[in-house]
């Protein structure tokens, strides 16, 4: 199918999966592997558009379900999409909105036209299609915007899986037939197949067929065991295309994020940063700091020395602490938790670039962890099989 996105391998790590590459959208350029924070309904928590902006992130999500309810597809077309609508100069992506539909809603039920749910508004039934979708995604006018797929739980086996993951190649064809913008917005498949690899290596093969712009990894980060999750990455990013994008969706822990590079994943998002700050909760390279502990109520360095984030530039851990049950304190934590994460990624690109990324992988995990004691079992075991020994 047409694609509205170039791709250039920058550099490769010489003894893992890990790459960097540039990826250019319509609106812009996106280095890569890339953190993509999310901003729900047109805006991240507690931030201006014009404030990631100023952090260079290059790339954010938008919510598919919660913009076609409010502020609704009409207003969306009379204003131009989402990027006016917010004022957003940077690259955008989106989500189809069926795992709201089957994660947040009463009565969800999918059929083989769609995802049937019960409206919050006056409780009327509702079908969510992979027409729709496309529709919706078009009016937002997302640079990446991703098909319907059938979601079901990391946790489900049987005969279901294999259903869902037919199922979503189905309506991929639908998502592809119905995409009324293939020139302005690309369209990526989600691979499904839960923790089943012949599952996934079929769908792999199917979608591949269809040659859409991008693929996404699906269906995990939905409480498996981590030593399942990492394999199944890892049998994706050998199958999949060299020559296209490949997105975790939901993965957003440090630890899981340097794994998930190793392995050769290329793009990330989670709602994790943010909502963990809302709790108080400071990501460092040294480890995570709950910043309503008492101990901080005396502490007047930044949150993170070196770091360049503006929570970190002006205000102590005093005075976060003192804020930190309010909604100014978990602002300022979200502004250095997403900066972490944007620097995170940078970091690892830097080091991919000089070949030097097994070293980055053992100082970050050292720092992260303290101790190899610490280190998870899994994350171990995923990088010894790109070639990087931790312990």
């Amino acid at each position: 199918m047409k694609s509205a996105l170039t791709l250039e391998t920058i550099a490769k790590c010489s003894t893992t999966k890990a790459r960097v590459t540039k990826l250019i959208l319509p609106h812009g350029l996106v280095d890569t592997p890339v953190f993509m924070p999310v901003g729900t309904q047109g805006s991240l928590k507690g931030f201006t558009p014009k404030s990631l902006e100023d952090m260079n992130c290059q790339i954010m999500l938008n919510n598919t379900y919660h913009l076609g309810l409010k502020p609704g597809q009409t207003i969306l077309d009379q204003v131009g999409g989402s990027h006016e609508f917010q004022n957003w100069h940077g690259n955008l992506l989106t989500d189809s909105g069926g795992f709201q539909m089957v994660s947040l809603l009463k009565l969800a039920e999918i059929t083989e036209e769609g995802v049937q749910f019960q409206s919050p508004h006056d409780g009327s039934l509702m079908m969510l299609t992979p027409e729709h979708s496309m529709s919706l995604q078009n009016s937002i006018g997302s640079d990446i915007m991703m098909q319907l797929d059938d979601v079901i739980s990391s946790l489900t086996t049987g005969p279901r899986v294999e259903e869902a993951m037919w199922r979503s190649i189905r309506w991929l064809d639908r998502c592809i037939k119905a995409h009324a913008k293939p020139e302005t917005q690309n369209l990526f498949a989600i691979i499904q197949g839960g923790l089943n690899p012949d599952l996934r290596k079929k769908c792999i093969e199917e979608m591949v067929k269809r040659d859409t712009p991008g693929y996404a990894v699906g269906g995990l980060s939905g409480g498996e065991e981590k030593e399942e999750f990492w394999k199944i990455v890892t049998l994706c990013t050998d199958l999949l295309p060299k020559s296209k994008p490949v997105y975790c969706m939901g993965v957003g822990y440090a630890e899981d994020l340097v794994v998930c590079v190793a392995l050769g994943v290329d793009m990330f998002d989670c709602v994790y940063p943010t909502r963990t700050a809302r709790f108080g909760n400071a990501l460092t390279m040294n480890g995570i700091i709950s910043l309503k502990s008492g101990k901080y109520g005396n502490d007047f360095g930044p949150i993170e020395q070196g770091c360049g984030c503006n929570t970190c530039r002006d205000y102590t851990r005093s005075y976060i602490n003192l804020v930190s049950r309010d909604a100014v304190g978990g602002r300022l934590v979200s502004v250095h938790n997403v900066y972490f994460q944007l620097r995170l990624m940078r970091e690892m690109r830097e080091a991919i670039k000089r070949d030097e990324f097994p070293s980055y992988v053992k100082q970050f995990f050292k720092g992260y962890f303290k101790h190899e004691s610490n280190y998870p079992v899994w994350a171990v075991s995923a990088l010894e099989s790109v070639g990087v020994q931790l312990i």
